[in-house]
C-alpha cells in the first residue's frame, strides 16, 4: 500500500472511492478474473492502474500487461494516466492512422511493461513478431461493451488467441455487453456492479432546457456560451458536416474551441483534444465520438445541440461531467417540435437566456498552446521545456501548464497574458545548444 498512497499523493487524491477500493482488493488479493461495471467518471482506470503496477515485475523489462481499448484516444489518455502516477514503468500507446513502422521503432526504443491498445493495430504488431506475447499475464479490456461489438469480434478474437499465457483477465465498461463471447475465456469472476437503477446520470449533474424560437440553434447556443463566460463546455452534435458549420458560426463569433470528429486526421483529432485537455480551447464541438474515453476532469457543462439518438449516448455524453466529486450542468437545445427524450429520467429546469448578453463578448480561455520544434530524438524532456521557459521566456512555474513532448516536437500550454513575452523572449534562442521553433498553435 505503501507505493498506493505515494502515487495517491502524487495525483493529488485524498482518498479512493469504493469502487476503486474493491476493484483493488479482487484484482490483489484474489486470483480471478473481475469485471468492473460502474458509471463513466468514477476512475476506472486507476482502479484497474493502482493494483496492477504493484503486480508488475518492475526489474523485468518484459511487456507484462495489454490492455485493450475501442479508440485512439482512450489509448493515449490511459498511458498518460500511467505516467503521471510516476511509477517509473515503461508505458506506450499503440492505434491505427499513424505508420505502424514508426510505432515499432518506438517500441524497441521504449520496451513497454504495459500497452495500450486498439484491437487491430495490437493484432498487428503481434503477427509481425513487433511485440512478444510470451510474457504477457494480465490483460484488461477497457470499455468492454465497445471492445466486443460485433464490429470488433474477428479482431478481438484474433488478439486474444494470440495471447496464450494470460493468467488474469480485468474487464471494465459503464454498460454491461448483452453477451460474452466465448473466446474471452474468462475463469472464475468477480463481479463489480457499482451501477444504480435508480441513477440513470449522476445527482451533481443538474440538467436544463433551452427552446429555441427559430429551427437553427445557432443564436441560443452562442447566447449560453456567452453566458457561461470561460467555463469548459462540450457541444454534442450528431453529424461531421454540423460539427464542422457549428465550429465555423462560433469561431467567427469570437470563440476559442477545438472541433472534434471521425472524419478528421489523426494528428487534427489529436490536437483538438490537447488544446481542448489543457485549457487553451474551453469549447469543444464534437460528435458522439468524444463521449467516451476522454479523460478530461474538469468539464462544466454539456450541451445537447442534437438529442442523443440513444439512452446510452446521453448516458456516455452526460458522463463527461461532474466526474470524481465535481458538479456539472447538461443542456438540452430544443427547437420548435422536439422534446425530451422519454429515455432521461430527470425533469430538466428551463433555462431562460439572459438578453443582457447579447453584446457580451467571448470570454478567452486562460492558457494557449506553444509548439516547440525539437522533442524526444533531440533527447529533450520535460525538466528541459520548463528550465528552458523559465530561464529564457521569463515564466514561473505557475504559468505551465500541461507539456507533451512528442518524437519531433514538444506542446506546452502557458498562460494566455505571456504569450506574446514568451514569443519575445525566446526567438533566436536556444534549449540545449539547439536552434528550434517556437510558435502559437492556433
Amino acid at each position: 500500500m505503501k507505493k498506493t498512497n505515494e502515487i495517491l499523493q502524487r495525483l493529488a487524491i485524498s482518498e479512493l472511492n469504493t469502487m476503486q477500493e474493491e476493484a483493488m482488493a479482487a484484482i490483489l488479493r484474489t486470483h480471478d478474473d473481475v469485471v468492473i461495471l460502474s458509471p463513466t467518471g468514477t476512475g476506472k482506470t486507476l482502479a484497474y492502474l493502482l493494483p496492477l503496477v504493484q503486480l508488475i515485475d518492475e526489474d523485468s523489462p518484459s511487456l507484462q500487461v495489454i490492455v485493450v481499448v475501442p479508440g485512439r484516444e482512450l489509448a493515449m489518455q490511459s498511458s498518460e494516466v500511467l505516467r503521471s502516477m510516476g511509477c517509473g514503468l515503461h508505458t506506450m500507446a499503440v492505434y491505427g492512422g499513424r505508420p505502424a513502422m514508426d510505432e515499432h521503432r518506438e517500441l524497441r526504443k521504449t520496451e513497454p511493461q504495459i500497452l495500450f491498445g486498439t484491437p487491430g493495430r495490437l493484432n498487428d504488431h503481434l503477427a509481425k513478431g513487433n511485440i512478444s506475447a510470451d510474457g504477457v499475464r494480465y490483460l484488461v479490456i477497457d470499455e468492454f461493451d465497445k471492445c466486443l461489438e460485433m464490429g470488433f469480434q474477428n479482431e478481438m478474437a484474433t488478439l486474444l488467441s494470440n495471447l496464450p499465457h494470460v493468467k488474469r483477465r480485468v474487464l471494465l465498461s459503464a454498460t454491461e455487453s448483452e453477451v460474452m463471447p466465448r473466446f474471452v475465456n474468462m475463469g472464475h469472476t468477480q463481479r463489480l456492479d457499482y451501477r444504480q437503477e435508480e441513477e440513470q446520470v449522476s445527482t451533481r449533474v443538474h440538467i436544463y432546457s433551452i427552446e429555441s424560437p427559430q429551427n437553427d440553434k445557432l443564436e441560443p447556443l452562442r447566447q449560453l456560451l456567452l453566458e457561461r463566460g470561460d467555463e469548459s463546455t462540450v457541444v454534442f452534435l450528431n453529424y461531421r458536416e454540423s460539427v464542422e458549420r457549428v465550429a465555423d458560426y462560433l469561431r467567427k463569433a469570437g470563440f476559442t474551441l477545438s472541433a472534434f470528429h471521425g472524419g478528421l486526421e489523426q494528428k487534427q483529432r489529436e490536437d483538438a483534444l490537447y488544446r481542448f485537455a489543457n485549457g487553451s480551447a474551453n469549447i469543444m464541438v464534437c460528435t458522439d465520438l468524444a463521449s467516451r474515453g476522454l479523460d478530461i476532469p474538469d468539464i462544466d457543462n454539456i450541451v445537447h445541440y442534437h438529442l442523443p439518438e440513444t439512452e446510452q449516448n446521453y448516458v456516455h455524453r452526460v458522463g463527461r461531467t461532474a466526474r470524481w466529486d465535481k458538479q456539472g450542468r447538461s443542456f438540452f437545445l430544443l427547437k420548435a417540435g422536439e422534446h425530451i427524450p422519454e429515455y432521461v429520467e430527470e425533469n430538466p429546469t428551463p433555462y431562460h437566456l439572459k438578453h443582457d448578453a447579447m453584446d457580451m463578448h467571448p470570454a478567452q480561455p486562460k492558457m494557449v498552446t506553444i509548439y516547440i520544434g525539437k522533442g524526444k530524438r533531440d533527447k529533450i524532456s520535460r525538466g528541459d521545456i520548463v528550465g528552458f521557459l523559465c530561464k529564457k521566456g521569463g515564466l514561473q512555474g505557475s504559468d505551465i501548464g500541461k507539456i507533451s513532448v512528442e518524437e519531433r516536437f514538444t506542446y506546452v500550454a502557458i498562460a494566455r497574458e505571456k504569450l506574446r513575452s514568451v514569443l519575445k523572449n525566446t526567438a533566436g534562442e536556444k534549449i540545449k545548444g539547439i536552434k528550434t521553433i517556437i510558435e502559437e498553435v492556433k
